[in-house]
């Protein structure tokens, strides 16, 4: 592949940019090594196409090397892509003939070049394998080199780059018969198999809705079944903590989320910071806390547990709690019942920002008690609600007919009770 562009090659560090290509491959790769261009539709014949490249706003278009070679139109301001894998066999030259023509046959077999048969038959069997077609966004290239080592290089993405799954495996000529194939399914083995099934299917209607943003590993967990859309449905916004409050020695801090934990730490740096004991909700915060404080005190799966915990075992009569502008009052409610002081403090504040989302979806998963708001702000309560934690499920049942709660509170376990109900 070549990049045909019009004035300098700035546009390869900038942010913004603007790339014309009709394949999806090409697109693909792009996206994935530059996220934040933007990828433009470019049909035609090679000329037409380099002729709305300099008629038009773009900064680049790619071509076929060889195609621009063949007819002598390869531009002066070029770069060759060669960190772009081709498409399976892309510019080689097949002759075919009828299969009992034995003559015609005889004649092709005498222009045959081996090399180049050998390549090409590993790059059609990796595709073979995949079950991709011409338009799928799959890449590959066999090359043998003077050792008589064969080496093949495969790739696959989803359409807007952002998932990539690759490999390269080698043999000695004569022992490479199956590269294509072992190359396949190496792939398919790490996640490619759903990728395929979501290239397959797109266009296809969602079926489940996160109300976090989920990563392309985390899309991958999900069962082939599950066609899923996803955004975040709050944003949060650390507040500025007095100096005052956070220069003071703390006997027993609670934090009931990760995101108070941020919070503190964007105000103050750690060193700074003198907390004798540290409670908190959740495994993940948990983490957090003991990988920039070196220590926890207790923790729980949730706000009324640990509290209860507190009533218990607390050290004193006095705590201090963290905490967001819609976190929940079962902890400080149940602490000062049984006559422990909350100074409670503000760390950060949620802001609700959900969507409507489409009618096909039938299941939700929720990762928060605000989350479950933020939705019910667009959309109605007629879908299964996949609750991360039984305080998000204890709001989400005010309003959902089937909640469904993770055995413990991970994005990893919500996936888990998704994909129970969506089993092959």
């Amino acid at each position: 592949d070549i990049m045909a562009f019009k004035d300098n090659e700035e546009f390869l560090g900038a942010r913004d940019a603007v790339i014309a290509t009709g394949s999806l491959r090409r697109q693909a790769q792009w996206l994935n090594r530059y996220p934040t261009h933007t990828v433009v539709d470019l049909r035609g014949n090679v000329n037409s196409r380099l002729e709305k490249l300099y008629n038009n706003e773009w900064n680049g278009a790619i071509f076929a090397a060889a195609g621009l070679e063949r007819i002598g139109l390869e531009p002066e301001n070029t770069i060759g892509l060669t960190w772009m894998l081709p498409a399976p066999a892309q510019g080689a030259i097949m002759v075919v003939a009828m299969e009992d023509n034995e003559e015609i046959r005889e004649a092709c077999a005498q222009l045959n070049h081996e090399e180049t048969d050998t390549c090409v038959t590993l790059e059609r069997q990796f595709l073979r394998e995949l079950e991709g077609g011409c338009s799928a966004p799959i890449g590959a290239l066999s090359y043998i080199n003077k050792e008589n080592i064969v080496t093949l290089k495969g790739v696959l993405l989803n359409v807007d780059g952002s998932k990539k799954l690759e490999t390269e495996l080698t043999a000695p000529l004569g022992k490479h018969q199956n590269l294509g194939i072992d190359c396949a399914k190496t792939i398919l083995a790490r996640g490619g198999r759903r990728l395929m099934t979501e290239l397959a299917s797109a266009g296809a209607e969602v079926n489940i809705f996160s109300t976090k943003k989920l990563t392309p590993q985390q899309q991958l967990s999900l069962n082939i079944s599950v066609n899923v859309d996803s955004d975040d449905f709050i944003k949060i916004n650390f507040n500025r903590i007095s100096p005052i409050v956070l220069k003071k020695e703390h006997k027993n801090v609670v934090f009931t989320s990760k995101n108070a934990v941020e919070a503190v730490l964007a105000s103050r740096d750690v060193s700074e910071l003198n907390f004798e004991n540290i409670y908190c909700v959740g495994r993940k915060t948990r983490r957090f806390i003991k990988n920039k404080f070196g220590k926890i005190t207790h923790y729980e799966n949730n706000a009324k547990d640990l509290a209860n915990h507190l009533v218990e075992f607390i050290d004193g009569t006095e705590v201090t709690y963290f905490h967001g502008n819609l976190s929940l009052e079962e902890l400080p409610v149940i602490l000062e019942e049984n006559n422990i002081t909350v100074n409670a403090i503000e760390a950060y504040r949620t802001k609700l920002s959900g969507k409507s989302i489409s009618e096909s979806v039938k299941g939700i998963m929720f990762f928060s008690p605000s989350n479950v708001e933020s939705y019910l702000q667009e959309n109605s309560a007629d879908k299964i609600a996949y609750c991360i934690g039984e305080t998000t499920a204890k709001v989400a049942r005010e309003h959902f007919t089937e909640v469904k709660v993770a055995k413990i509170p991970t994005v990893e376990s919500v996936i888990e009770l998704v994909n129970a109900d969506y089993e092959d």
